[in-house]
């Protein structure tokens, strides 16, 4: 089985869930170099497309996700990564998920609290 890496300048998006609860935490992108260091490390990698380089998840917060399971759309182009979360928080804002805001009309709603970093 081959992604497809032709759409997207290159990339496929990846939505990583929490491997027991199936929380998304995060949306990211991989190129095929991201993905290949994913599958050989079993660590989330992914591509900036702001930097235009690859990251770790983690590697400077230490705030990882162990790639335990990777799902495949019917068209080959996206993923969902189920993940096992170290350290707590998966957002660089310091909250479990990047998704911790809920729209309530025009307004944008802190719905988490942070995650407290351990001393």
């Amino acid at each position: 089985m081959e992604l497809d890496f032709s759409k997207l300048n290159g990339l496929v998006p990846a939505v990583v869930q929490d491997v027991r609860t199936r929380e998304v935490l995060m949306l990211g992108f991989m190129n095929q170099e991201a993905f290949q260091k994913t599958l050989e490390s079993g660590f989330a990698t992914f591509f900036s497309r702001t930097r235009n380089t690859l990251w770790m998840k983690g590697e400077s917060s230490g705030n990882r996700l162990i790639v335990r399971e990777i799902l495949v759309d019917c068209d080959n182009d996206s993923l969902v990564l189920l993940a096992e979360q170290t350290g707590g928080a998966t957002c660089h804002e310091g909250y479990r998920s990047c998704f911790f805001r809920r729209l309530e009309g025009d307004a944008a709603i802190v719905i988490q609290e942070k995650v407290e970093k351990p001393s």
